[in-house]
């Protein structure tokens, strides 16, 4: 017998397989290492660098001697001070930076600090369907049931409240929501928010909601803490790593009312040591991009839209033009059994990988999604390649 053969993973492995991105990105390295040249419009990485200044400002305090210790767990105060600025400045939205605001090193991380904070094994957790895999995985990792809500395309996308309120919420400690909604591209609206905000208070069950795409090709931003009496039972969960292209920097943040707030930072004080102090006074300064370095990169994303939108064409799916952030989410045609028979001929053949919708949920199976984090050039060259098998 194999010596490693004596050793098990923790049963809460057995739960949770490895992310779809994590094994189909090795899957297309290895056709790349043959030779074959892929074009990626899968993942939400943005390919358009931050502001100069922020790369200025990191590169400065970088080389500076005393910045390269332990940092506080809950952020500088430089930074916090400028998310709560550019809250009020772009939403409307007033947070104290001293107890209503925790810098994140990355949202990701943000979902497994406030399930520890406030989930126990057995609670369970309402996930959208479709949705961002890890409000699943992470929840049952730590031990959580999760019950799926769902989205579908003859209700916009959006909550059925007749629905919700029909399900048995008695151990219904968490509600992830996420608007504009990814995959789908469903804009916000004060109507959907205030609906969420009453149906959380209803039961009181904590509303976590999850904005990292509302700088991107959408004309009202909008935050779900801009609804009265939200901070009671809401977190909001934002992100630079979109709206201000330093998805490899992790930064990101929440806000909510100062109890919930430092329930949180019990965890991450557990777990963390603090966000190098460099990036902390990059990402204030990329707070304060004016407006115009924003419009610029929505100009460039607007472009790119429009080609991702002849490609749908191209496979045949219909997509509703309305949508908004970073992606383009559109359904495949009856005809194919099912939407990896669409995306492996268009992987294979065309050599151009689009994420099928099925990672997201069950109600994302007959879609697709194309990044739009690719530039001009290549997207037309996968448009071409799409043409030319079609």
């Amino acid at each position: 017998m194999d010596p490693i053969d004596s050793y098990k993973p923790a049963d809460r492995l057995g739960g949770v397989k490895e992310y779809y991105f994590s094994r189909k990105l090795r899957e297309i390295a290895d056709m790349r290492a043959a030779g074959r040249d892929i074009i990626s419009l899968g993942i939400g990485s943005p390919d358009l660098p931050p502001s100069e200044s922020t790369i200025k400002t990191l590169a400065e305090e970088a080389a500076k001697e005393q910045m390269h210790g332990y940092q506080s767990y809950v952020g500088m105060t430089e930074l916090r001070e400028n998310m709560a600025n550019w809250y009020h400045k772009v939403y409307g939205v007033s947070l104290n930076p001293k107890n209503e605001i925790q810098p994140l090193m990355g949202s990701k991380e943000g979902i497994l600090h406030v399930t520890l904070a406030f989930v126990n094994p057995g609670d369970t957790v309402l996930v959208p369907n479709p949705g961002y895999p890890t409000y699943t995985s992470l929840s049952k990792l730590l031990g959580a049931d999760v019950a799926y809500y769902d989205l579908d395309e003859a209700h916009g996308w959006l909550p059925d409240f007749e629905a919700l309120d029909k399900m048995d919420l008695k151990k219904v400690k968490l509600m992830w929501v996420n608007y504009p909604h990814m995959p789908t591209g469903t804009p916000a609206t004060m109507d959907l928010f205030e609906k969420l905000v009453s149906f959380a208070k209803k039961h009181k069950i904590i509303l976590v909601h999850d904005n990292p795409y509302s700088l991107i090709l959408n004309d009202k931003p909008l935050s779900i803490l801009s609804v009265k009496g939200a901070k009671d039972c809401c977190i909001e969960f934002n992100s630079m790593s979109k709206s201000h292209n330093m998805a490899g920097w992790r930064v990101g943040l929440l806000a909510s009312n100062p109890q919930f707030v430092q329930w949180i930072i019990q965890v991450i004080s557990n777990i963390n040591s603090g966000m190098f102090a460099p990036l902390q006074l990059a990402a204030a300064k990329a707070l304060d991009n004016e407006p115009t370095w924003h419009d610029a990169n929505n100009a460039v994303y607007r472009k790119r839209r429009k080609i991702a939108e002849d490609i749908m064409t191209l496979l045949g799916c219909t997509f509703r033009a309305e949508q908004v952030g970073m992606f383009l989410w559109g359904r495949i045609p009856d005809d194919y059994k099912d939407v990896e028979e669409l995306t492996e001929k268009v992987l294979h053949e065309a050599e151009v990988f689009i994420t099928p919708g099925f990672i997201f949920g069950s109600n994302g199976a007959r879609y697709v999604r194309i990044s739009l984090c690719c530039p001009e050039d290549k997207l037309t060259e996968a448009k071409q390649r799409i043409q030319n098998i079609f």
